[in-house]
């Protein structure tokens, strides 16, 4: 069933990432981690559908989002993104049925790339709230430049959680490396005890579930879900 949602405000977090937040209509529950399929309420856009994944809570009267803008001429993006970053409030979305497979499992280590950290916000904000601090939960987050990253100072002042930044194109930052690999995963991961959770690019999905198997990591302690 779709339902009409009305822009309360957008706000930029980084260049090309902003912070919209919408009214909620009664019967719209979720989960932390789960997402949204959303389309633009225009001649032409109502069925060109993507996901979002809530960043708000549950229990909020509120509908929040975190949403990455891509140029239109971006390979695999045809403006979707591009036009929901130049909403104003009072706009209209539609959206769908809330879905995903990303959901609290357990403690563990949260690996993200760009924009596949928005599922883990929610998840890491209600873990906080019902035990005040994220004390062996460890996120690992990958972004091209320093610039790129998504809430840094956010998930930096969460009380215990213990964060590992990498950017891959900014060679002068302190920061960079390649890519997020075995290496660094032995360093912040303990097999048999984290539980952990992979949310990127499809190839990235397939990327750190081979390391973390590689470190000894079971499949059922790794929970994934693809998010270009």
């Amino acid at each position: 069933m779709s339902r009409k949602l009305t822009l309360q405000s957008i706000e930029p977090i980084t260049h090309n990432v902003h912070h919209l937040v919408f009214d909620r209509p009664k019967g719209l529950d979720f989960v932390p981690g789960q997402a949204i399929d959303l389309a633009l309420d225009r001649d032409g856009w109502r069925e060109e559908r993507r996901p979002f994944t809530f960043t708000s809570l549950p229990g909020q009267d509120r509908l929040e989002f975190v949403i990455k803008s891509y140029p239109e001429d971006a390979e695999g993006h045809d403006g979707v993104t591009e036009r929901i970053g130049q909403l104003q409030p009072g706009d209209t979305v539609l959206v769908e049925e809330p879905w995903g497979a990303i959901e609290d499992k357990g403690d563990g280590v949260f690996i993200a790339g760009g924009a596949g950290v928005t599922p883990f916000i929610a998840v890491l904000r209600k873990k906080l709230e019902e035990a005040g601090t994220l004390e062996g939960n460890t996120l690992v987050f990958s972004n091209k430049t320093e610039a790129d990253i998504i809430l840094r100072e956010r998930f930096e002042g969460m009380p215990g959680l213990k964060t590992v930044f990498v950017v891959t194109d900014e060679t002068a930052s302190p920061l960079h490396r390649e890519q997020i690999d075995g290496e660094l995963l032995a360093q912040v991961v303990t097999p048999g005890r984290d539980v952990c959770y992979v949310c990127g690019p499809d190839a990235m999905l397939d990327d750190m579930s081979a390391a973390l198997r590689g470190i000894g990591v079971d499949d059922g302690r790794i929970v994934t879900e693809e998010f270009d």
